[in-house]
């Protein structure tokens, strides 16, 4: 009898690793499939109008070393209609001296809206600045991000000529010889940004990214803004947005990525993780993707915001299987069944290697033999530390605990020269031909009982006042 039971262990075990491995891997090819599908991921070439108008919201939390150089960044972009919100917490003296002085350099283009909530994350600082929106489209930047300057001219011809609600941008991490861990790591941006978000796109369920994400002004409003209490705030607006039936186009083009780095130590990683894993199960828990109209889309869903615990899930269960079909008394047979995801760990390994020379090739950084090596020898201990974070994420969840464990940055990501304190910068003035929409105040937003995402105020077009 406990023969028996072994045996059926190590084979269910064995086929649902091997399922979920596959089904990973499959989704992962999924941009380099055909040629055609290659090319669909791409920004169309710009017909050199641009009709919209952007705000920029811009969140920064202790971020001093790398805020100025990513609005200095910002303040290079072609688009002519645009503005940044840079969000600062009313106790963070240091980023909200380096906010003010960019602003009084660029005083057309910046503004600095303060958070006055005393529990600080990322969704309620996002949510104080969008009363404060004139523009006619929203985009989330991140404060070490480096956006190139034609980014907005191509998500402008994108929301124009393919009717989108929301336009996803690609992010990348840069840094792949800073360690290991973030060769693994950027690997990691490039399979997402590069394929997964395009397949989950054109099945109509998408959880968004953090940054480089721009909606429709009114779509956020009405939406709500973003969830004040999750930690996947982008997450759970995509989620949202995609029950809602809003339209998500997704574009990835090495040349305007924003860059950006991959956290500077493994604890800042894990914690990273966690925060993300525990976000996921907190979206998954508050149901909203069960309004998605069909069920392939709703089965998609549960499976893609599950995806931190089947981390876990197979982090425990492979050495468990290994270890009991290895010395267990077990049919042959049955042995050699365990190995069946070795198969598609190998296929897989092969693939993340043309991968690691596209992406070298793609971004001209020379990959060297030890990158190969690391991302080889790297590999078993990188699934651990997803695993250890979803089994945190999820003792986390079961005790109650959301405080937003920050991310802190380095700038390893930035050229020297744009390591350097702030300078003057010379704003191209907002053109009155073509005005931002004014937003006629309400209520305080920056208050710290400001409503979680309600729109103040209505939007009128108008010139800027």
């Amino acid at each position: 009898m406990f023969t028996t039971t072994l045996t059926l262990f190590v084979t269910l075990a064995s086929l649902t690793l091997f399922g979920i491995a596959s089904l990973t891997l499959w989704w992962q090819m999924y941009a380099w499939r055909t040629p055609e599908t290659y090319a669909a991921t791409h920004f169309a070439p710009p017909d050199g109008d641009r009709g919209l108008s952007f705000s920029l919201l811009l969140p920064a939390r202790h971020e001093q070393d790398v805020l100025a150089a990513t609005v200095r960044q910002l303040l290079r972009t072609e688009h002519l209609h645009y503005e940044v919100l840079v969000i600062v917490g009313h106790d963070d003296p240091g980023t909200r001296a380096v906010a003010e002085l960019l602003a009084a350099e660029a005083p057309d283009r910046v503004r600095v809206i303060v958070d006055r909530h005393e529990v600080k994350n990322k969704p309620r600082a996002l949510n104080t600045a969008l009363p404060h929106c004139r523009g006619a489209v929203v985009g989330v930047i991140d404060a070490e991000d480096q956006v190139d300057p034609r980014l907005l001219t191509h998500v402008d011809h994108t929301f124009r000529t393919t009717g989108a609600d929301v336009v996803q941008g690609g992010v990348q991490l840069m840094n792949f010889q800073s360690s290991w861990y973030s060769l693994r790591n950027c690997l990691e941006y490039f399979f997402w940004f590069r394929s997964r978000l395009h397949l989950q796109a054109a099945k109509g369920f998408i959880p968004l990214g953090g940054n480089t994400v721009f909606v429709r002004t009114p779509l956020l409003r009405d939406a709500g803004g973003w969830d004040p209490d999750c930690l996947a705030e982008d997450c759970d607006l995509g989620v949202r947005l995609s029950s809602g039936g809003a339209r998500t186009v997704v574009a990835y083009d090495p040349m305007l990525v924003t860059r950006e780095e991959s956290p500077g130590s493994l604890v800042a990683l894990l914690k990273q993780r966690t925060r993300w894993n525990q976000g996921f199960l907190q979206v998954y828990r508050k149901h909203d993707w069960a309004e998605l109209p069909t069920f392939s889309q709703r089965m998609l869903a549960r499976y893609t915001l599950a995806t931190p615990f089947f981390q876990a899930f197979t982090g425990l269960l492979v050495p468990v299987n290994l270890a009991v079909a290895l010395w267990a008394q077990v049919h042959l047979g049955v042995t050699a069944l365990s190995f069946l995801p070795a198969l598609t760990s190998v296929m897989t390994l092969v693939f993340e290697g043309v991968a690691l020379h596209d992406f070298g090739r793609q971004y001209e950084s020379y990959v060297r033999p030890s990158d190969y090596v690391k991302l080889v020898l790297g590999g078993p201990a990188y699934q651990l530390l997803l695993a250890a974070a979803a089994l945190r994420a999820v003792w986390r969840e079961c005790l109650g605990r959301s405080d937003w464990e920050l991310t802190p940055h380095t700038g390893a990501h930035l050229p020297p020269e744009e390591t350097a304190p702030p300078v003057p910068v010379q704003p191209r003035p907002l053109p009155s031909s073509v005005p931002l929409p004014v937003t006629i105040p309400g209520p305080r937003s920056d208050a710290p009982d400001a409503s979680h995402g309600k729109p103040h105020g209505k939007v009128r077009e108008g010139a800027l006042p």
